[in-house]
């Protein structure tokens, strides 16, 4: 292959994508661009996201244009350094256009399964290899919420995403429902994938019971991602919670959804349809019900873990979308001067989607520094 010449590909964002629409292109054909920079807009069934270029030079040929559709790994576009004649472009092309890549993965790719834990049933899908990382979502959530950080993160790690009881396809007995019966259902996951110590990242409800579980049992956690998290703070939008509980319908849903978001309009049929299949299934609904009253019991968060955040010894950061409605990101201040702060500003509470990039940027670092 050509090393002047470099294929952008159609990503693949979580394990269930098998194509994209690109939505928009943000450079223009002819245009020089840098690593890093954002250079098209992909829409998927669940989410539209941004694609930033992995490599500089100039975007030469753009292969997919906006609205057409392409597989995963299937090549959209073309840089090459500014010298390479048109016709080596258009060979390349010619050649390449009907190829299907591994679309930037690195490592193996695993289908979502099941794993016994205990009597429970817990859904997972795992990508990459090296050190574990495990992502936890939060209320009413699945694995699929982390589609853009896990690929990325599985660059160099085995990355680990869950259905918390309750949730997606895992078992819908949730026991107390609080956050310490969360915390020891991810203890117990753990144990039964084998995973001895881990990177772990939860979101909302799911960094509450991350939280408690490093407490817990500290020796089994390499570092503490807190994203937007839970049990950082009485307050919480009893309006969402309850919204997305009653829900049985598109045009109910919709707005729901849309608070978790600061752009509104990320919000698309298929994901909220996505969602509601998940709370068609046997009983979801009385689980949701079960871990509201016990998690927010009085329209507020029922257990504050902040002021033990002192007591961890691994390196601990707390993420935060500064429009978040559902858990405010004044949560995320006066914490212990041993925990990092980031507060990204232009997301919601479904930051680690909204700015994707930045979030996963943070969650390498934090692991490579990491003993």
């Amino acid at each position: 292959m050509n090393a002047r010449i470099r294929p952008v590909v159609m990503p693949k964002w979580g394990m269930t994508m098998t194509e994209g629409t690109v939505a928009g292109w943000l450079a223009p054909e002819g245009g020089t661009i840098a690593p890093g920079q954002e250079i098209v807009e992909i829409e998927t069934t669940k989410i539209t996201n941004v694609l930033e270029a992995a490599v500089g030079g100039v975007l030469r040929r753009i292969v997919v244009p906006t609205g057409a559709r392409a597989p995963t790994g299937g090549l959209i576009a073309v840089v090459s350094d500014a010298d390479v004649p048109d016709d080596e472009i258009d060979r390349y092309v010619e050649a390449h256009k009907s190829e299907v890549v591994e679309a930037g993965e690195t490592a193996r790719a695993d289908a979502p399964r099941m794993i016994a834990v205990g009597d429970l049933e817990i859904r997972y899908g795992t990508l990459g290899e090296g050190p574990p990382v495990v992502l936890v979502h939060g209320f009413g959530g699945s694995l699929e919420s982390w589609m853009f950080n896990q690929p990325a993160l599985a660059e160099r790690n085995a990355v680990y995403a869950l259905d918390l009881p309750g949730h997606g396809e895992s078992s819908k007995t949730v026991g107390a429902g609080d956050v310490p019966s969360f915390g020891d259902a991810l203890l117990r996951f753990l144990d039964a994938a084998s995973l001895d110590r881990v990177h772990l990242a939860g979101h909302s409800l799911g960094g509450a019971s991350a939280l408690a579980l490093a407490l817990d049992h500290p020796g089994r956690v390499r570092s503490l991602s807190l994203i937007g998290s839970a049990g950082l703070g009485f307050e919480i939008d009893m309006d969402y919670i309850r919204g997305f509980i009653a829900a049985t319908r598109r045009k109910e849903m919709m707005p729901v959804l849309q608070r978790l978001f600061a752009d509104e309009s990320l919000v698309g049929r298929d994901m909220v349809e996505s969602i509601l299949r998940h709370k068609r299934l046997d009983g979801v609904e009385a689980a949701l019900n079960a871990i509201a009253g016990a998690a927010f019991a009085g329209g507020r968060q029922a257990l504050i873990l902040r002021e033990r955040l002192r007591d961890l010894r691994m390196p601990v950061q707390v993420i935060w979308g500064r429009a978040d409605r559902i858990v405010p990101a004044r949560h995320a201040e006066g914490l212990p001067s041993s925990v990092a702060v980031h507060v990204l500003d232009g997301a919601g509470h479904m930051v680690h989607m909204e700015k994707a990039s930045a979030v996963n940027a943070l969650l390498a670092a934090l692991a490579d520094r990491a003993p």
